[in-house]
């Protein structure tokens, strides 16, 4: 059931992709240093897209390198907590007359 509802939205996707493509198939000229390029409005605003999402990634890289660490740390420290815990357990009571 997963799988036709990701083709599903798969298809919608290509569909809705297709129809920005066909809307803005007009020519730009991008002008960079060494030169000039003619291309699609839409493979434009796409490639625009995929670099600003990488640039994004790029720039939250290290508030995910951050939490993994403080993450793993912290599982360090439980697994150390628990041990401690399953030895305390362990222990035979004392009784206090």
């Amino acid at each position: 059931m997963g799988r036709l509802i990701r083709l599903i939205l798969l298809l919608a996707l290509l569909i809705v992709a297709l129809g920005f493509a066909l809307l803005n198939a007009e020519s730009i000229q991008v002008d960079y240093y060494m030169g000039k390029l003619s291309i699609p409005l839409s493979l434009a605003l796409v490639v625009v897209l995929a670099v600003g999402a990488i640039i994004g990634m790029i720039a939250s890289l290290g508030m995910v390198l951050r939490a993994k660490r403080q993450n793993a740390k912290l599982r360090k420290q439980v697994k150390n907590t628990e041990k401690e815990v399953t030895d305390l357990r362990a222990l035979p009571p004392k009784y206090e007359r």
